[in-house]
Order: C-alpha cells, then sequence, then structure tokens
C-alpha cells in the first residue's frame, strides 16, 4: 500500500514524520531491490497476531505487511502557477494508492498558520484545488493528443467523451471521485492516474485533549460532506513528547492518556479499509508472513502477490483462522481437529486466513 501526503505549511507534518522515521521505519533489509529515497518510508503494519502465529508454528522470523509513505513539498495556494515544479512533486503521488491529508486543527499562537486563521475546511479546499488544477492540466493534454486519434477509434472516442465529461466537473470544482461513473468510464481513465479519484484519508492534527474525539465529530470539524472519506485524530505534541521513548514507556505512556493504540496504527487501518484492503498469513518454520491482497480476493489472486505465475500454476489451498491455528499449536495438530479447509479456485480469501498453497508448475 503506498500512500501520498499533501499538507500545508505549519501543520506539525515535519514533527509527526521524524517520530514516524525514529520509531517506526522498517529494517531495510527486509525490502531488497527497493532504494529508500529522503521523502520515502517504508512502515511495518503492527498486528499482535502475527507473534502468536509465530510462536504456534515456531517460527524463525516475522515478516510484517507494510505502507509505503511518499511525502512531496507543502502546498500553498496558487502551487499549480510553479508550472514544472509541481507537476514534479506531484509525480511522485499519482501512482499512489491513496491521498492522505494532514490537517490542522490545533490551536498554537506560537506557531502561526500560513493563512493567518485556523480553518480546516479552507485548508482542504486549498490542497483539493490545486489537486484539481493538476488533474486538469493531465485531462486537457490527454484531449490534445486523443481527440484527432478518436476518429478512427471507438474506444478512443469514448475515452475522450468521458475526458470532456469530467473536465466539466472538475471546472466546477468536484473531485473526480465524487463523480457518477460506471466501470467502463473508470477503465477510461485508469491509466491518466488522476490525483482526484483517489481515496482520501485525513490525519486531523489536534491538541492533546482531542485525541478521543470520535471519527464523526471530527469529520463535522472538517466540514467532510462525503462519507466515505476516513479521518484519523493525530497530535504532533504527543508525539514530540514520545520521540525518545523506547516501546514499553511508549506503551505506559498512551495508556495513561486512555489510547489504545498508536495515531500511525490507526492511520494504517483507516487507509486499509477505505482502499477495501485485507491481508492473510502465510505461516511455516521459516516464516510467518502477512500478504496485503483486496478484499473478495479468491485464493488464486491471493496466491499471485507472492508470485504471479502462482495463479497460473494454483490447484488448491489449505485454509486455517489464525486463532485456531494458534489454540492447536501447529498444522497437523489443527488438522486433526479438523479446522482445515481445503479450498479451491473460488474460495474468497478472508482477513486473517493463514494459507498454504499446492500448485502444478
Amino acid at each position: 500500500m503506498r500512500i501520498g501526503i499533501v499538507w500545508l505549511p505549519n501543520v506539525w507534518k515535519s514533527t509527526l514524520f521524524n517520530a514516524l522515521t525514529k520509531n517506526y521505519t522498517a529494517d531495510a533489509q527486509n525490502f531488497p531491490f527497493c532504494t529508500i529515497e529522503p521523502n520515502v518510508w517504508i512502515v511495518n503494519v503492527n498486528d499482535d497476531r502475527l507473534e502468536q502465529i509465530r510462536n504456534a508454528v515456531n517460527g524463525q522470523k516475522i515478516i510484517p505487511a507494510t505502507c509505503e509513505f511518499i511525502d512531496i513539498a507543502w502546498i500553498v495556494k496558487w502551487a499549480s502557477n510553479w508550472e514544472g515544479l509541481w507537476n514534479k512533486f506531484l509525480a511522485n503521488i499519482r501512482e499512489a494508492d491513496a491521498i492522505l491529508q494532514v490537517v490542522r486543527v490545533f490551536e498554537n499562537k506560537d506557531i502561526v498558520h500560513v493563512h493567518w486563521e485556523i480553518n480546516p475546511k479552507s485548508d482542504i479546499e486549498v490542497i483539493n484545488s490545486e489537486l484539481i488544477l493538476a488533474d486538469l492540466e493531465t485531462l486537457t493534454k490527454r484531449l490534445n493528443s486523443d481527440s484527432r486519434k478518436a476518429k478512427a477509434d471507438k474506444d478512443l472516442a469514448f475515452a475522450v467523451e468521458v475526458y470532456k465529461k469530467i473536465e466539466i466537473a472538475l471546472n466546477k470544482g468536484q473531485l473526480v471521485s465524487d463523480i457518477d461513473l460506471d466501470e467502463d468510464e473508470l477503465k477510461a481513465i485508469r491509466d491518466l492516474h488522476l490525483l482526484t479519484n483517489k481515496e482520501f484519508v485525513y490525519a486531523c492534527n489536534v491538541s492533546e485533549d482531542m485525541m478521543n474525539e470520535t471519527e464523526e465529530s471530527l469529520k463535522k470539524i472538517l466540514w467532510l460532506e462525503n462519507k466515505k472519506n476516513r479521518v484519523v485524530p493525530i497530535c504532533a505534541k504527543l508525539e514530540s513528547d514520545m520521540i525518545d521513548m523506547d516501546e514499553n514507556e511508549r506503551k505506559e505512556f498512551l495508556e495513561e492518556m486512555w489510547l489504545t493504540s498508536t495515531w500511525l496504527d490507526n492511520l494504517i487501518k483507516a487507509s486499509y479499509d477505505a482502499l477495501g484492503l485485507q491481508y492473510y498469513f502465510t505461516a511455516w518454520e521459516k516464516e510467518v508472513r502477512a500478504w496485503t491482497i483486496h478484499r473478495w480476493d479468491t485464493a488464486p489472486k491471493a496466491a499471485w502477490v507472492i508470485h504471479t505465475d502462482f495463479e497460473k500454476w494454483f490447484i488448491k489451498a489449505d485454509v486455517v483462522n489464525w486463532k485456531d491455528i494458534v489454540e492447536f499449536w501447529w498444522w497437523a495438530r489443527a488438522r486433526e481437529a479438523w479446522k482445515v479447509a481445503l479450498e479451491w479456485k473460488d474460495y474468497v480469501v478472508k482477513d486473517g486466513d493463514v494459507m498454504l498453497f499446492k500448485f502444478n508448475n
């Protein structure tokens, strides 16, 4: 999962992600052939189930699911006027799965807001306007290149009509994700990687006394009309206080604040939910690993994330719920208790399944 981050100046985003890189960044050796640039973080997805499964199967190591955060330069009003420089920034997040907007709610007279007032609704409008302008530029370029060719290509002619429909909506200030598009229309624009066609997740940077606000109350503060958008409360002040704490100290500190999980864990969970993602496990003596897939993916699709050829070679899979393999300690004992099911190509994988694939190559 890849998440692009957009933000206005003075939202304390740097404090938050300094904490992220200090306490949560995954060991790079787990990611061969992956070059980590200064503005990219690969973060482990914390899940207590992995350690329980590892103990059950006596696994040597754990490899968790991961989330990649891509940070670009801050946005200000009229940023699109920077032309080439602005497009270079945005190119870094065009292929992200979701966009995270870091929005300031906290008050602090020593940290002056770039627009001189705390107005989350206005901040979101500024960010969305700049993303809309970027999408309009992308559409204009595509229309200029495809309109002439469309006369001799039926599929291209259909795509051009979709581009025009979206262009009208964008000029009215509407996000692509809010336009009523059918499957064929969505397919026609897929390769454009339009920024406003992505899922938006909001990190609401609040004061310490607001960390237990509900998601619904935060949506009202942000004036969000789209019910699908996920909002997560974060507190840069708390993260700053915890930056030098070890894992046990952080846990105790969070418990004192009546918090059961960190903002980053909540943010990743919200992003998974927004994108319709989940993960299953593979477990053996060598390693226990989490694999990210889409909800409703079948067993062959789940095998594909391990290796692209595995979908083609798939025959069947042994499947057991993670709780059962933990309870019965090992595959063989779970089988004896009739907890392991033999599933075929039409099996829809569930979150928390532990799977053992069988192939014919």
